[in-house]
């Protein structure tokens, strides 16, 4: 009489995601195939996810892809190829995105704070230093920055404050009357001229008023028109409120003449 194979029909009967395999005649045993759990009548998928992680970092997801398979990706800060992530320092790299004379600190992951350093003020991301310091990042007023170290005046050395009406560097530098001011001894008085001492005076404070007095002592007139703020009549501020540690920057197109 020939065996009767167990496995023959239905699978044997165990889960379609079982093996069935004979044992004696009339018999078998059905066994869970890999990726899957169970008794072999019912067999259920194994999620590796549920067990340490999947083997996946800490700081990492697991994710099932099918039977007992999972990917690992780091989470949001971290970096790395999901078995092992390393925290990233937003900080790091080019300061965190702050002012380069800003401290960037790391406070919890994807974020950070900027804080301008000492002897700066800003909100972090753009940070001033002191007026004198200004003139000479700006290019618009590194000129007159120079004309003031060549000249040894040191009135912006001072806490201030101070309000500054500095010419353009390409007015300074196309002027012919400069040439003539440094042969006769006499451009300290203008640049001096172009400073006012004890006031920290913005744009919008400029419009209520008709004249300052300069730190060479004499008087600068203000003229306020067609929203155009006009010094004695012929320099116009093209560029205000250049704020510092110990004043205010104002670009004007022309030199001012006592």
């Amino acid at each position: 009489c020939p065996a009767i194979d167990a496995c023959e029909s239905s699978n044997g009967g165990c889960s379609s995601k079982a093996e069935c395999r004979r044992t004696t005649p009339g018999n078998r045993a059905c066994v869970c195939r890999a990726g899957y759990t169970g008794d072999g009548i019912v067999c259920i998928e194994i999620n590796p996810c549920l067990v340490n992680n999947g083997g996946c970092d800490r700081n990492a997801e697991c994710t099932q892809t099918g039977p007992n398979q999972a990917v690992c990706n780091c989470l949001k800060g971290y970096s790395g190829d999901g078995k092992n992530c390393t925290y990233i320092s937003l900080c790091s790299q080019n300061n965190g995105g702050c002012s380069e004379f800003a401290i960037c600190n790391d406070t919890e992951l994807a974020e950070r704070t900027c804080t301008c350093r000492p002897n700066y003020i800003g909100d972090g991301f753009t940070c001033r230093g002191n007026i004198a310091q200004e003139l000479l990042r700006n290019s618009n007023t590194s000129r007159f920055y120079f004309h003031l170290e060549a000249l040894s005046i040191r009135d912006l050395s001072d806490p201030g404050p101070f309000t500054l009406f500095v010419p353009r560097t390409d007015v300074l530098n196309s002027d012919p009357r400069v040439k003539d001011w440094i042969a006769k001894g006499v451009m300290a008085q203008v640049l001096r001229y172009h400073m006012v001492g004890c006031a920290n005076l913005l744009y919008k404070e400029l419009t209520t008023i008709t004249n300052v007095t300069s730190l060479h002592g004499d008087l600068i007139h203000i003229s306020y028109s067609q929203n155009s703020l006009v010094l004695n009549n012929k320099a116009e501020i093209i560029l205000s409120d250049g704020v510092s540690t110990n004043g205010v920057i104002h670009v004007i197109n022309q030199i001012l003449v006592p």
